[in-house]
């Protein structure tokens, strides 16, 4: 089978793949879970058509690495910020949403096959997205994600599973190595005429590369689909998640740069850790009437959490929702028109920390959210080479926390509502095939959640963030060459910012007045043979307060200004090698004041690949070969000493391998 060399931007290179790629599974004989093409491809197109920074990642390009978390699918996606801390913790961000956010996650959408797994007060933990599931992943930067009902400043990050048509047979795949890490997986789908069944399920176990970092997690996603005729299909979908997982903690900066293996006192005293199930049940429902498609949908989410810190948190939460989307496309005109619903209660409870056991109550009460969005797109072609979009987002939310008990018998109730239309416009010109000029405008809106509004007990006054975003870029295939650039400021009011306060209270939120975030997000491939490609991600980030009362015009800490990575593959399918190069030349600010700086790094790995036989392939990932010590991650704080314990060291070397099989 001849495959599509890795792509900076696969969205304009369609023709060539479909004709190089079998369209039937039983005409292929690649090893990757993925063997139509068909879901990638209606992803690439939808991309192409967007007036703004995508990407689109296939397994495929992720397919010899050790996948561990979100990080190793998405290391190549340009602009996307992911950096590990430890285990399936990493530090995700886009365009410095959620910049000072050290725990969880903040300022995404995240979803899978469509439907938001963000809990309805828009919190969630990035590690329920398991990439070693994905037949892709869709990546819509800032308001691109307009379509997902993302009205973010990051925007949104899709995770879709294959189907007992894109999959089908038996695929299985495993590996191991350093730190007594061992993953596997078993997948299976099946096809008929009119119903379809796709199940996946995946255990993995590490001790991690630092002292009491130790997880274990078991998963399950599956769907059944069903056509009952040319208009009308519906497919359910389920997903079982148990992760267990140790917290290290973060170090001192000396710590963190000459004994990085070691974990923090406290995390061990502690025995701290974040342990999490969740059951996610969902459904879409499709009708085609030729020129216009709906869809429509409901998803329920229960998930418990058992999270030893600086005291023991006790969640247990149940979030469900509906959505509709409809799109219509007809000859020059386009539109898109949609609207979700996401409720959700959280019991939250709160209990002294005794070595990881539960001790006294501290506190105990109920939580309910609500986030509505409703929101519409309008798509003009004047011309062939001319399309033009506008289109906005309106959004309600409700956050509220009764509060039952918090040392001592107690009714206080705290509630915060808040409202936004974000509008959008933006403009695609294609003056020749295969390259695209794009730019847009745009407001995003992000209303705070219970980790922000309620940091101790009753609810802190905290206002929304907004921003507008200018965006302009690039993207195109000529010759050997591919590419995929995006220049944005976004100017932000009231931003929501963290940072690390003592021991008692791990973080504090606050709005600040006025800040800027603009940068680079570029990708570049250049291919001249079929057993040769060189790929290149550079993201520069200047993230900066303006006239703040007490920071100047200071920087923001966390995000370093430039990161580049590259990887150049040498081979092919049969046999191939592929050096990989992470630089970060220099090290974010640790504090607001700007008074302390991490040093930069350069990490270097290699993966590889060879057909062991028909069907089966052999796999090697190695990373930081060198054994580099360096500051990955850091908790923002005010002020910084030598005793601040703030750092994430990265990761040590380690060295995977495995085999992966299709029958």
């Amino acid at each position: 089978m001849k495959t599509c060399a890795y792509r900076a931007v696969p969205l304009l290179a369609l023709a060539s793949c479909l004709v190089a790629i079998p369209a039937h599974a039983e005409d292929a004989d690649s090893t990757i879970i993925v063997t139509a093409p068909i879901a990638v491809d209606a992803a690439e197109e939808r991309a192409a058509r967007t007036p703004g920074g995508t990407d689109v990642v296939s397994y495929e390009d992720y397919a010899d690495k050790s996948v561990v978390s979100l990080r190793d699918a998405l290391a190549f996606s340009p602009g996307v910020y992911l950096q590990p801390r430890f285990g399936q913790e990493v530090r995700i961000s886009i365009r410095g949403s959620g910049l000072s956010r050290g725990y969880h996650m903040r300022g995404l959408t995240l979803l899978q096959d469509g439907i938001p797994i963000n809990l309805a007060d828009d919190n969630g933990d990035f590690q329920e997205l398991e990439p070693i599931f994905f037949d892709h992943l869709e990546v819509y930067r800032g308001a691109n994600a307009l379509r997902f009902g993302s009205g973010t400043l990051g925007g949104a990050i899709n995770g879709v599973t294959p189907t007992g048509r894109t999959a089908a047979g038996i695929y299985l795949r495993a590996d191991g190595g350093s730190f007594d890490s061992a993953r596997g997986l078993f997948a299976a789908g099946v096809a008929g005429e009119q119903v379809d069944a796709w199940g996946a399920l995946g255990a993995d176990t590490s001790d991690g590369d630092r002292d009491h970092a130790k997880r274990r997690s078991i998963r399950f996603h599956g769907n059944v689909g069903m056509r009952f005729n040319d208009i009308v299909s519906t497919r359910f979908y389920a997903s079982f998640n148990r992760i267990d997982q140790q917290l290290p903690g973060a170090l001192t900066r000396f710590e963190a740069l000459t004994t990085p293996r070691k974990a923090n006192a406290g995390a061990v005293a502690l025995d701290q850790a974040r342990d999490i199930d969740s059951l996610r049940l969902q459904n879409r429902t499709s009708f085609d009437f030729g020129a216009a498609t709906l869809d429509v949908g409901a998803f329920v989410n229960a998930k418990s959490l058992h999270h030893p810190i600086y005291q023991l948190i006790d969640q247990k939460s149940v979030d469900r929702g509906a959505f509709f989307r409809l799109d219509y496309a007809d000859g020059p005109i386009g539109a898109t028109l949609g609207g979700e619903l996401r409720v959700g209660d959280v019991n939250s409870r709160r209990f002294l920390n005794i070595a990881g056991k539960r001790g006294a109550k501290t506190f105990d009460a109920k939580q309910d959210a609500r986030t509505a969005t409703l929101y519409g797109e309008v798509r003009v072609k004047p011309v062939d080479t001319l399309t033009l979009v506008a289109g906005g987002i309106y959004a309600d939310a409700m956050r509220e926390q009764v509060e039952r008990f918090n040392m001592g018998p107690v009714n206080t109730i705290g509630r915060a509502d808040f409202d936004a239309f974000s509008p959008k416009i933006g403009v695609l010109f294609e003056p020749a095939p295969g390259v695209q000029f794009y730019g847009n405008y745009s407001r995003s809106v992000e209303f705070p959640g219970f980790i922000e509004l309620a940091q101790v007990s009753a609810f802190v006054p905290l206002d929304a963030q907004r921003a507008w975003t200018a965006e302009i870029g690039t993207r195109g295939r000529s010759g050997i060459a591919s590419w995929d650039l995006s220049l944005y400021r976004a100017d932000i009011k009231g931003e929501l910012l963290q940072y690390t306060v003592g021991a008692d209270i791990p973080a504090s939120t606050f709005n600040a007045q006025r800040t800027r975030h603009e940068g680079v997000e570029a990708a570049l491939e250049i291919a001249p043979t079929d057993w040769l490609r060189l790929r290149q991600v550079y993201t520069y980030s200047n993230f900066r307060f303006r006239s703040d009362v007490e920071f100047g015009d200071n920087r923001l800490p966390v995000v370093p200004r430039h990161v580049y990575r590259a990887e150049l593959r040498i081979g092919s399918d049969a046999l191939h090698i592929a050096p990989n190069f992470e630089w970060v030349p220099d090290g974010p600010f640790a504090d607001y004041r700007n008074l302390v700086r991490t040093p930069g790094y350069a990490l270097i790995g290699i993966t590889g690949g060879a057909r062991v036989t028909e069907g089966i392939d052999a796999f090697v990932d190695i990373r930081n070969i060198t054994g580099k010590r360096a500051i990955g991650d850091i908790s923002a704080a005010i002020a910084v000493t030598g005793t601040s314990a703030i750092y994430y060291p990265v990761e040590r070397r380690a060295v995977s391998a495995g085999l992966r099989a299709r029958f």
